[in-house]
């Protein structure tokens, strides 16, 4: 074995002495698997929940019970990075992923891996359900939907959909021959501990062996760039490919990212050799019946006259821009702000104050005073500009910013300034951690509000 990324499978793991560190949804289906192989492994967690008394917490004690084992299956948030990780691979631990001991031996021909910045979620999800209604059942798993390595799961499906996380990307050390790679952007910064660091690792996803294609975003100038980390084979996808078509329609995305997310999926089915790949009717009747992700510019109520949409999934400026993009010539009232990952806010403002429409900005902590700032420096007049309003309004339809204590001042107050027929648009271009417990908590608070504001 090797402590690199580990030629192993789950089935080597008979017999051998294995513990789980993260005890999360990945955990808990690695133990389920783990012992369906006869194994009984040591369980870490960094913060064990309450009534879990087997599991040990990572500062007490668990780092050494992890370190008397052969094979540490690792959840993905759990940076391998971290000094912890360094100790148990010098003491010669293999760190493994439930999912690349299961890619390790799955039939990677009926297995497609789809990874991004952002994108990967609506990705993943348009091509699972054009596969299962063009006569080919898929599981939709990974980072999202199921977990590919349940016990139960083996023989139900023809094909298998991998959304794949830059966190995940790290423990695969093989490829299937078809990947898709959707959106590339600074994320994950803490995590990867750099910016290029984090490029590579989302990046090898694509390009592990057994890579053949790689299915990519042809609008972008970082992976266009960076095309020397993808697989031998790279076709490039824009949202202005297939002009006049509308066979994604029934799909009802919005958004030019959404048309080029479809657009990728079908450029992988064909890399497939999926029977209807070609035929656009047959793909317009795939399209049908498709049932868009929560929390991805999904509109949620209408108080009033003002539209609120919930976009609670956008952890990063990428996805946001392309929200408020969604939206041509509407008055949105954009809400964000979160945990701070230290990301640049500097494009978000670029893209906020280059819009036509009505926008009003709305800050969150803890993230929000650097945001202000970052929207503050771009409005700033320049040496010749002679000044510039103070509210912003000189810059297209910039509203200015507001810095508001929680979610529901916000909401709010977006609600007072988006009348009427406007927009309050929750897409927080940060995570929702510290605050909230995951974005989905987010979400319902972002409901919560609304609901408030109609009585």
């Amino acid at each position: 074995m090797t402590s690199g990324r580990p030629k192993i499978a789950w089935s080597d793991l008979r017999g051998a002495r294995v513990g789980i560190w993260g005890f999360g949804r990945e955990g808990q289906a690695s133990l389920r698997k783990l012992r369906s192989l006869g194994v009984e492994p040591v369980l870490v967690d960094d913060n064990p929940a309450a009534g879990t008394e087997t599991v040990l917490a990572t500062a007490a004690g668990g780092i050494d019970a992890l370190g008397r084992c052969e094979v540490v299956v690792k959840t993905p948030g759990i940076s391998r990075y971290r000094p912890e990780a360094e100790r148990l691979r010098a003491a010669g631990v293999v760190l493994a992923g439930g999912l690349g001991l299961w890619l390790q031996e799955a039939d990677r021909e009926r297995v497609v891996c789809v990874t991004g910045t952002k994108g990967k979620s609506t990705t993943s999800s348009v091509l699972g359900h054009l596969l299962t209604e063009l006569g080919r059942p898929t599981m939709i798993g990974g980072n999202i939907g199921s977990v590919p390595y349940e016990p139960d799961s083996a023989g139900k499906y023809d094909y298998w959909v991998i959304e794949v996380s830059s966190y995940q990307a790290t423990d695969l050390a093989s490829s299937p021959p078809v990947t898709a790679v959707t959106s590339l952007h600074p994320d994950h910064l803490p995590w990867h501990g750099g910016v290029e660091r984090y490029y590579r690792d989302k990046l090898s996803a694509c390009a592990q062996p057994g890579a053949e294609l790689t299915v990519a975003n042809g609008d972008s100038d970082l992976l266009r760039s960076r095309a020397g980390l993808l697989a031998p084979r790279v076709e490039w996808v824009s949202e202005s490919d297939e002009p006049g078509a509308t066979w994604m329609a029934p799909l009802g995305l919005p958004g030019r990212h959404n048309r080029r997310n479809a657009l990728i999926a079908r450029r992988v089915l064909r890399a497939l050799g999926i029977a209807g790949a070609d035929d656009d009717a047959a793909l317009r009747a795939a399209a049908a019946g498709y049932v868009g992700l929560p929390s991805r510019l999904a509109t949620i109520g209408v108080v009033d006259g003002v539209s609120f949409v919930d976009d609670s999934l956008s952890t990063n400026v990428l996805p946001t821009l392309a929200a408020l993009d969604a939206f041509p010539g509407t008055r949105i009232a954009l809400i964000v702000g979160g945990e701070d990952r230290g990301i640049d806010y500097a494009p978000l403002a670029a893209g906020v104050l280059a819009r036509e429409a009505p926008t009003l900005v709305l800050t969150l902590p803890d993230s929000g005073p650097r945001i202000s700032a970052a929207f503050e420096s771009a409005a700033a007049p320049g040496p010749a500009d002679g000044g510039s309003p103070a509210d912003g309004s000189a810059a297209g339809g910039f509203a200015g910013t507001t810095d508001c204590p929680d979610l529901e001042a916000a909401v709010a107050a977006g609600f007072g300034w988006a009348r009427p027929g406007g927009i309050v648009l929750l897409s927080p271009a940060a995570p929702s951690f510290g605050h909230f417990r995951d974005y989905r908590d987010r979400a319902e608070a972002f409901a919560r509000a609304m609901r408030a504001l109609s009585g």
